[in-house]
């Protein structure tokens, strides 16, 4: 979750009335930002709070029991703007939390790293072609994909050398990178660190993934 800033009264009027038109009697949700473990048991909160029923809370995505009224949609929604969360109302941005949630999943909290490419492992999951959905991704956040993934892997190399104390090439495994030659240059492209050295330093204050 992003931190919150003050909220101006027309601006959640408008984002209000464009959301419930566009979900209707929906009993799915979406929601920017919800990228960790904390946004998942805030939002669980929320929901609680409000008294509304739900299946499941993914990374991005709220699976509703039945669909709510519109006092509660409104109502969730100010809770969210003010937890610096967002109901996303149109499509190729909900696309765009989607991929972003399977991005998250595959590379943070798998059990395993899928051993297929990372474009089919998306591509399975969001039943898109590949390109459609890079391309998608490209024009509503404004970098590419790609950029997008190795900007977590690199997150998670980092975790897993300083928390998990495993070497460069069990992680390289892990993370299914060619090599741990591979692992170093894209680490040091990011970081401007070597992994080596970075673990050195002990820099143990990491990027919320909020803000990837």
């Amino acid at each position: 979750m992003k931190q919150t800033q003050p909220i101006e009264a027309g601006s959640v009027e408008s984002k209000l009335s464009t959301s419930n038109k566009f979900y209707g009697n929906s009993t799915r949700l979406y929601i920017s930002s919800m990228v960790s473990i904390r946004c998942k048991l805030v939002v669980k909160s929320m929901l609680e709070s409000l008294d509304i029923d739900y299946v499941k809370v993914e990374f991005g995505e709220i699976e509703l029991s039945k669909p709510i009224s519109s006092d509660k949609l409104e109502r969730l929604k100010t809770c969210l703007l003010e937890a610096g969360l967002t109901l996303v109302d149109d499509h190729k941005s909900i696309l765009v939390e989607r991929i972003k949630a399977v991005v998250i999943e595959m590379v943070h909290y798998a059990d395993e790293f899928p051993n297929v490419k990372h474009s089919v492992h998306i591509s399975q999951k969001l039943k898109h072609n590949y390109t459609y959905l890079a391309n998608i991704f490209s024009e509503i956040k404004g970098i590419t994909l790609e950029h997008f993934i190795i900007l977590h892997k690199v997150e998670k190399v980092k975790e897993m050398i300083l928390y998990d104390k495993m070497i460069l090439a069990d992680i390289a495994y892990h993370l299914n990178y060619s090599s741990s030659a591979h692992l170093s240059n894209q680490f040091k492209q990011i970081t401007g660190l070597t992994p080596t050295f970075f673990k050195k330093l002990k820099l143990k204050r990491q990027q919320p993934l909020e803000d990837i």
